[in-house]
């Protein structure tokens, strides 16, 4: 039976027995849960990242990829609002699984190359993959100790830029030499079998399940309500909205941006974009660090949030005739704001949550993430049709993000932390 992890004070047998079965119950979720949150993301951005191949193969216009993204959004926000009750009843582990078989699934059929295909895959992949993020938080926030929390999160969330460092890579490269629709049932398998290999765990996670819990509309009500009505996690809803929407268009346009705006290769793009998602795994863990040991989290996010702001101005200024390092440069310090601040954020929330509501309030939160990559994509798809050029968009994307973090800073000016 997985047990909390706690403060070991006794020295009898019994409590060291105890410590060290909470150690490798805590060590052993976290990497379950950061496989499957690398493969997840592996999975939800692998149609983005060869979408200029996509593109170029049907005829289809490049705005359509917003599109995409867009319904994968709305599909996770239903997710996010509903799986409070899910969690609990089934337990976070088997919603994992049924979460990376849906993203199979939602890969497998777009590979006909049929547009309805197209919206539905992004319909049930969004459902799926928007689990992964709410279940692992139940889990570790049960497991792991209130002060390690942002560090413990940080590092399960490192699967994010790994799945897109590994989806840079391998996705154009499966696109280029076998065709877009092999690489498509090739990523959709590794999800399925990423299900099926965490059956082992589910005995040992699922213990805190209550199979009676009601699935009921107001149970969305009052997770909603709850978000809302108190000041600090309304913040962090705020917050996440932008962020993730800033996020979104970086890892739903930039690939396309460097391909059809400045003239790479998708080889090329891809590569870049790979070293740039790289440098999120360690930015990541040492922003987790920080907001453990040394700045507040809510600080942290403010100060990360101008800092998302400043890379995608950057972004947007990008010059075909600047050298191809310049650009990665310019894509690392995206990824290192808008693709690394999650672990502090969700372990805030972790600590936000009423006790035992950690997976129903996540996901709440997590809902205003989903309303933001569905919102700033479009409006990135949007200035892209208006002005033939990627520039307005991302600007728009970092405005959203500035105001999130001079807002937030202002907060704390004003109490003097």
């Amino acid at each position: 039976m997985a047990r909390p992890l706690r403060r070991w004070r006794g020295k009898g047998k019994n409590e060291r027995r105890h410590w060290s079965d909470a150690i490798f119950n805590l060590y052993l979720a976290l990497g379950a849960m950061t496989v499957q949150q690398t493969f997840a993301t592996l999975g939800r951005s692998t149609v983005p990242l060869i979408a200029a191949a996509i593109v170029a193969d049907l005829g289809v216009d490049p705005a359509l990829v917003g599109v995409y993204v867009a319904i994968g959004a709305v599909a996770g926000f239903l997710t996010t609002m509903g799986c409070g009750g899910l969690i609990l009843r089934y337990g976070a582990m088997r919603m994992t699984q049924v979460g990376m078989l849906a993203l199979a699934v939602g890969l497998a059929l777009p590979a006909s190359g049929w547009l309805p295909l197209f919206a539905l895959g992004a319909f049930v992949g969004g459902l799926g993959q928007a689990i992964s993020t709410p279940s692992s938080s139940h889990l570790l926030g049960r497991l792991s100790p209130p002060r390690l929390a942002p560090l413990v999160f940080s590092i399960k969330q490192t699967g994010v830029p790994a799945g897109l460092m590994v989806a840079g890579v391998v996705a154009p490269v499966l696109a280029t030499d076998v065709g877009w629709r092999t690489a498509l049932l090739v990523i959709a398998g590794l999800s399925a079998l990423t299900a099926v290999a965490l059956q082992p765990l589910r005995a040992r996670f699922d213990v805190d399940r209550v199979p009676g819990t009601s699935l009921s509309p107001a149970d969305i009500r009052a997770n909603v309500a709850l978000v809302l009505r108190e000041p600090a996690l309304r913040a962090m809803c705020l917050a996440m909205f932008s962020f993730v929407g800033l996020q979104s268009l970086f890892t739903g346009f930039f690939v396309l941006y460097l391909v059809r705006g400045l003239g790479y290769d998708l080889e090329r793009a891809g590569l870049v974009f790979a070293i740039a998602v790289a440098v999120a795994v360690p930015a990541r863990i040492g922003w987790g660090w920080l907001a453990a040991r040394l700045v507040r989290p809510a600080t942290l996010l403010s100060l990360l949030g101008v800092g998302m702001a400043v890379s995608a101005v950057l972004a947007a200024i990008i010059d075909p005739a600047w050298p191809t390092w310049l650009a990665t440069l310019v894509a690392i310090l995206f990824s290192a704001t808008a693709v690394s601040w999650h672990g502090v954020l969700l372990a805030e929330v972790a600590r936000l949550s009423p006790a035992g509501r950690i997976g129903a309030t996540t996901g709440a939160v997590l809902a205003f993430g989903d309303a933001g990559a569905l919102a700033l994509p479009l409006l990135f798809s949007a200035a892209l049709t208006l002005t033939g050029g990627y520039a307005t968009g991302f600007l728009v994307g970092g405005a959203f993000a500035l105001a999130i973090g001079l807002a937030g800073l202002w907060r704390r000016i004003g109490r003097g932390a």
